[in-house]
């Protein structure tokens, strides 16, 4: 056997963050009638961070917040944990799909994360954030160039970053496989428990400021009644609202423009057991300098970081897959192919431990994707009902971001951030199946054979390129 096969055999199924020490107990269901002023529909991030905002904007607001299975379930309960300032899924992103307002959405992300933080400290919420920054780290000469040039540009722009070469950034942490890496060690970005985060805010919002949550509870339909009311048919009664809210993310929705806008795609990670002290040594990884959120500099990236307790969470890479038809059955997640594919580059970038450590935890989740690669806001129903949706990965900062523009669309507190086309500009439509499908697997063939040639792109990247379509995917 091999022993990445070995490593693997008993982790279990389950994201790491779902840890039953630490995870409430799921509220009732809804079970008769009820009426609000804003229903929420989705426990996630969005959900949870909307009904917040929308309390601290008028604390007297009667909110419903339902969820079809529990709180932090979906993408809030699956991801990495990487928090970023970033609410356009980048600088390269944001110039390409909203020329102009670059500075403006910069300011924006730095503004929210700002909020972000305030907001935990202000209710005590413990969701284990680090700040760390971000580093990307080259796994080939020739995109150890490209990285180092990107590095130039930053400091030209008097960003602070930190440029280490082959010999420098393997003190930081130690991989054969690392030839630089470039260190943006500025701002608030850094790394949280995405559970406690969720489970955090579900506590604030129903034992201080009064918002009603039912969990295990389906929405079946929503639809305008009269001239200024909703009804949203759900799986144990109909709730009436004067506005509703969907923030349901990657699963289909009731809504055709929400539909068309993203499409599920499958993310994969595996969780190490609690390395030791010496494991890390062997690594130079968990030192309080240098205990960093780290990604490859790559199209295809792995994403991979320390917890609290020093595992080593690790997932993307070639393992992400769209599945035909928009595939987002529970069974995907148990993908053993995937997953193995995953331990077996662990340790071909941590050769060091291979033999000494087991993974624990093994699962996956769907990310909601726009040809836009970041978030979809929208609005209908003459501002009652409204979303937003597609973070591409970026979500666990951006959702909160999201949140605020839904709740503004909706009416409470608006400001110019609405006007601003990064919100009224429509995404474009994602082609329907079969055609779809093999985009996404044309597309992602193409990355990877641009990461094996040192990031040159072919000549079906660049003409995505042109049509603001192969940033990523």
């Amino acid at each position: 056997m091999h022993k990445h096969h070995d490593a693997l055999k008993d982790a279990e199924l389950k994201p790491l963050w779902h840890d039953p020490a630490i995870m409430p107990e799921p509220l009732p269901a809804l079970a008769k009638d009820e009426s609000c002023e804003l229903l929420i529909v989705g426990g996630g991030f969005t959900g949870l961070w909307a009904a917040m905002q929308a309390k601290e904007r008028k604390p007297d607001a009667d909110i419903i917040l339902i969820e079809k299975t529990f709180v932090g379930d979906g993408a809030s309960g699956r991801n990495g944990g990487f928090l970023s300032t970033s609410v356009a899924h980048g600088e390269t992103n944001t110039e390409a799909q909203f020329p102009g307002e670059a500075d403006k959405l910069e300011e924006l992300g730095i503004q929210n994360m700002k909020e972000f933080l305030e907001t935990l400290e202000r209710y005590n919420i413990d969701a284990e954030y680090e700040q760390v920054g971000e580093m990307d780290v080259a796994l080939d000469p020739e995109s150890a160039q490209r990285l180092h040039a990107e590095y130039l540009e930053c400091k030209e722009a008097g960003e602070d970053v930190v440029w280490f070469d082959e010999e420098a950034v393997r003190k930081q942490v130690n991989s054969p496989t690392f030839f630089g890496g470039l260190w943006h060690r500025d701002g608030q970005d850094g790394v949280i428990h995405p559970g406690r985060l969720c489970w955090g805010l579900k506590d604030v919002l129903v034992n201080q400021l009064g918002v009603r949550i039912f969990e295990n509870t389906e929405m079946l339909d929503v639809q305008p009644v009269g001239s200024d009311g909703m009804k949203a048919t759900c799986a144990g009664g109909v709730i009436s609202s004067k506005k509703v809210l969907l923030a349901t993310n990657a699963y289909t929705s009731k809504i055709s423009r929400i539909r068309n806008s993203v499409v599920p795609v499958w993310d994969y990670q595996i969780a190490t057991q609690p390395l030791t002290a010496e494991q890390l040594d062997k690594i130079n990884w968990g030192k309080p300098e240098s205990r960093h959120a780290l990604a490859d500099y790559n199209n295809m990236f792995h994403y991979f970081r320390l917890t609290k307790d020093n595992r080593i969470t690790w997932g993307g890479g070639g393992a992400v897959r769209y599945y035909f038809n928009r595939g987002i059955d529970a069974h995907l997640m148990d993908a053993p192919a995937r997953h193995e594919q995953l331990a077996a580059e662990f340790f071909e970038m941590f050769p060091q431990l291979e033999g000494e450590i087991k993974f624990t935890h093994r699962w996956g989740g769907i990310i909601a994707t726009s040809t836009r690669f970041c978030m979809v806001p929208g609005v209908m129903y003459d501002g009652r009902l409204a979303w937003s949706v597609g973070y591409t990965g970026h979500g666990v900062g951006a959702s909160r971001f999201g949140a605020r523009i839904g709740i503004e669309l909706l009416g409470y507190q608006p400001s110019d951030v609405i006007n601003m086309q990064f919100v009224t500009k429509r995404a474009l439509p994602w082609f329907p199946e079969p055609f779809r499908w093999l985009g996404v697997r044309f597309t992602q063939n193409a990355l990877i054979k641009a990461d094996q040639n040192g990031g040159k792109r072919g000549l079906w990247l660049k003409f995505l390129d042109m049509l603001g379509l192969g940033f990523t995917c």
